[in-house]
């Protein structure tokens, strides 16, 4: 029930988004500035994944690209930063024993893109770097004497990734990035101003 309230939100948004723009797109120039945000699939930051990890907010991200220069090489090179987070938790009942983790992912960081804009009509490629912090905390809770356990993972944050943004409309298109970032595989929209 709530994916589905959640789909249908998502579909009127992009509705009402749709008719304000023409369908003639121009691709990263000097000057634009690119918007994205959207979920993640796939979490990097907490591992051995089975029955007993729940996602409390699945991965979310906001992301702004800058253009900064046009016509270096075959494309055009971006200047941005990204925000994200994500919570987990870990629960598990043994015997008489009831206890478990909470985990909060947050990462911000400096992004570097470069985008090939004129390879396909309304489709912007672009690979780039980002690099900043992430902050990873942990909680344990329930009446296990064991549950000390600290994933003490925070530091710096590294990310390469591939992206795409496909232009459905001069200042709107949908967008994807595989990277090892707050999640393997981000999907999300993308405004352009």
């Amino acid at each position: 029930m709530k994916n589905g309230i959640r789909i249908a939100a998502l579909s009127l948004t992009l509705a009402l988004c749709i008719p304000f723009t023409s369908l003639n797109a121009q691709l990263f120039d000097e000057g634009d500035l690119v918007l994205s945000a959207g979920f993640g699939l796939g979490s990097t930051y907490v591992g051995g994944w089975n029955s007993y990890y729940k996602i409390s907010v699945p991965p979310v991200f906001i992301a702004g690209d800058y253009c900064l220069r046009e016509d270096l090489g075959p494309g055009n090179l971006g200047v941005g930063g990204i925000l994200a987070y994500s919570a987990y938790k870990y629960h598990y009942t043994y015997y008489t024993y009831d206890y478990g983790w909470k985990y909060t992912t947050f990462m911000i960081g400096a992004r570097g893109t470069y985008h090939f804009t004129d390879l396909v009509d309304k489709l912007d490629l672009y690979g780039g770097v980002v690099i900043g912090a992430k902050i990873v905390t942990d909680k344990a809770f329930g009446d296990y004497t064991g549950a000390d356990y600290s994933v003490n993972s925070s530091g710096a944050l590294y990310d390469l990734f591939a992206g795409a943004r496909y232009y459905l409309t001069d200042n709107f298109a949908v967008m994807g990035e595989l990277g090892y970032g707050i999640a393997w595989l981000k999907a999300g929209v993308s405004l352009k101003f």
